[in-house]
């Protein structure tokens, strides 16, 4: 599986216009998408198509596709983009701390309410709340959020004024909501207020065109975050990402390129930079789908491996594999592989 040839898109709220100031704090921090996919650009025809609008939205895709970083996009190409974007993990919320985190209270109101709070939803006036993992909230509580998005205001706990706000409200999740509606876990009213426009983000594993994109922005985010020259991947490490399923999609591959860019102290990064997992899963993967892998292949996946544990240093690789020092140098040469 090679790499997509053609030139890679990394669409940043400057491309759409008047996004201004808070787009380019979004682009100097890299939390814009990259990709040269067929389904990476209909996810930017989509973003397109409604960033200008005031709908709300449901990114549905699985845990770690980068379901935030569309719903950032969204809110950075809006007219929205100079007021504030409002993250809420609503898994670890519950009961009366999830209505009082997102609506306010006043003082008073429960034990250890010991002062006014606005609660997420004023906080986010004139800009935009992203609700993450919306399927989390229970039901009794999704009825007075129902509220809230129909009447466009907020009570908070303990009282009995309401406030105005101006809101657009993104919705993420990774189950099927749907379905939710259909077996009484999730309200069927909530649900299509919702539900205007569904973007579907999907896992890194169907869209293989991307890791290596996306791999080398992760590498470029490091080097601008140390304000160091930039690292290249190697072809045997471009290859094994190229081959790996990702099971914990883009959020793993983000966290796999900052290990290998702080492991390497040359300008190239080799497979000894990568966790074993992906090392050892690809021939795996491979020889499930076709035939077992040779001695040779065997050979050089244990080499890689050992080079992993030893941090890419050749003796300690050698003292691992229970070689001298000259054995491991002929068979990294007969291999092609490159370590320190």
């Amino acid at each position: 599986m090679g790499r997509a040839k053609g030139k890679i898109t990394r669409w940043s709220a400057d491309s759409a216009g008047d996004a201004s100031s808070a787009a380019g704090r979004d682009v100097a921090r890299g939390d814009f998408v990259v990709g040269t996919s067929a389904a990476f650009e209909s996810i930017l025809e989509t973003i397109s198509a409604v960033a200008s609008r005031q709908c709300s939205m449901i990114i549905a895709g699985e845990t770690g596709a980068g379901k935030e970083m569309v719903a950032r996009r969204i809110h950075a190409c809006s007219d929205r983009a100079g007021r504030v974007f409002i993250p809420v993990d609503c898994t670890t919320l519950t009961g009366q701390l999830f209505e009082s985190q997102l609506f306010g209270h006043t003082r008073g109101a429960f034990t250890g309410a010991v002062s006014d709070t606005l609660g997420f939803f004023r906080a986010a006036d004139g800009g935009t709340i992203f609700l993450d993992e919306i399927s989390e909230i229970p039901l009794d509580l999704q009825a007075k959020l129902l509220r809230v998005l129909q009447e466009s205001t907020v009570t908070p706990v303990g009282s009995v004024k309401s406030f105005p706000i101006d809101i657009r409200v993104l919705c993420a999740t990774n189950r099927n909501l749907k379905q939710m509606v259909l077996d009484g876990k999730f309200r069927a009213d909530l649900y299509y207020r919702l539900n205007v426009v569904t973007v579907h983000v999907p896992p890194l594993r169907e869209r293989p065109e991307d890791v290596l994109s996306l791999a080398e922005h992760f590498l470029a985010r490091q080097a601008e975050l140390y304000n160091e020259p930039y690292k290249v991947l190697s072809d045997d490490t471009k290859k094994l990402l190229a081959d790996y399923h990702w099971p914990g999609n883009v959020r793993e591959l983000a966290n796999v390129m900052e290990r290998a860019y702080v492991l390497t102290s040359m300008d190239v990064i080799t497979p000894a930079s990568l966790p074993t997992e992906i090392i050892v899963a690809v021939p795996m993967q491979q020889g499930q789908q076709h035939r077992l892998p040779t001695l040779d292949e065997a050979q050089r996946n244990v080499i890689m491996q050992a080079l992993t544990a030893a941090n890419g240093r050749r003796m300690a690789a050698a003292k691992i594999l229970g070689l001298e020092r000259r054995k491991l140098n002929r068979l990294l040469d007969k291999y092609n592989i490159a370590a320190e």
